[in-house]
């Protein structure tokens, strides 16, 4: 349904291109939900922002073909890719208070996607809205309340609403609940699980914490410094990492099984993007680093089954 195929996305700054996105390519199938890991920093918004062609003014598609359900949607116009934005592509913006209109009811701004994408009265839009906060749990007399009456949760719950309520093909869902408590990202997790097997959805899931690509994901794509590491199926990625960098952030995540101890760091910081190492990005971290690791940038390969990674150990 979707295929990434070498896309770039560079950002242009004073003091040069970011890359932001660096050469990834990737496929999702109709009804997968797709993990996209990483540290802060490696590109996954931007990525998130190129397939949905919501970059900022100084965002650049250096180059790459994007293909949606066989059409290449980085090469129409803005009209016509707005008929295919929330319509079949919908998002899920990380902080919820910064994505809701704060001097507009939260009923409002979903009913005008709804009427911006379909030609609907506006009475049963606002009873499509009213059925769709109900199903994400958010009573529909809630539909007239402002943004700032919504607890965190429920905040979260209604982008949520807003980004099913055309019944899209593909939600891109970028970390949905990093910002909430321990509970509310539960009860938002079950939801989603929920929702997923409800209307057979498509997702590619962004975040740093792999429990939520753990309990919601088939697949999981790893990002460091622009480019994807490492991809597979999730137990796959969590049973037998083949990417140094995988295989430091899984180590990272505490065992509620093992010992009581701190959990291993991966040593280093992220590399600046403006200026990014030479060979393979991960070589100045990595406690495998060879010499041809520093001149030559690994290519992508399939390990087995459907698990490949970039890596010169393999």
């Amino acid at each position: 349904m979707l295929e990434v195929k070498g896309v770039k996305t560079y950002y242009l700054t004073d003091e040069g291109q970011v890359k932001a996105v660096d050469g990834v390519s990737f496929a999702m199938e109709r009804g997968e939900t797709l993990g996209l890991a990483g540290e802060s920093g490696c590109g996954k918004t931007t990525l998130a922002l190129t397939i949905t062609r919501l970059l900022p003014r100084n965002a650049r598609v250096i180059s790459g073909e994007i293909y949606f359900d066989g059409v290449e949607i980085l090469s129409l116009d803005e009209e016509e890719f707005r008929k295919i934005r929330w319509k079949d592509i919908s998002i899920i913006f990380q902080e919820a208070m910064n994505a809701l209109n704060p001097v507009r009811r939260v009923g409002d701004q979903i009913v005008e996607a709804i009427l911006l994408h379909e030609n609907v009265a506006r009475e049963e839009a606002v009873d499509r809205v009213m059925n769709a906060l109900e199903m994400v749990g958010i009573d529909r007399e809630r539909f007239w309340h402002y943004p700032h009456e919504f607890s965190g949760g429920m905040r979260q719950s209604a982008l949520i609403a807003m980004a099913l309520v055309c019944n899209p093909k593909l939600v891109i869902a970028d970390e949905p609940v990093t910002a909430l408590d321990v509970m509310v990202r539960a009860q938002v997790l079950k939801l989603i699980k929920e929702l997923q097997s409800k209307m057979d959805l498509s997702m590619i899931l962004i975040t740093h914490d792999l429990s939520v690509i753990a309990e919601t994901c088939d697949r999981v794509a790893i990002m460091y410094a622009g480019k994807i590491v490492e991809i597979g199926d999730v137990i796959s990625i969590f049973k037998d990492p083949k990417h140094p960098y995988t295989k430091g952030l899984v180590k990272a995540f505490p065992s509620i099984y093992g010992p009581r101890e701190l959990p291993a760091s991966i040593s280093g910081t992220p590399p600046d993007l403006l200026n990014p190492p030479s060979g393979c990005r991960f070589h100045p971290r990595c406690p495998h680093v060879m010499d041809i690791c520093k001149v030559e940038e690994p290519e992508m390969k399939r390990i087995n089954g459907k698990q490949y990674v970039a890596c010169h150990l393999y």
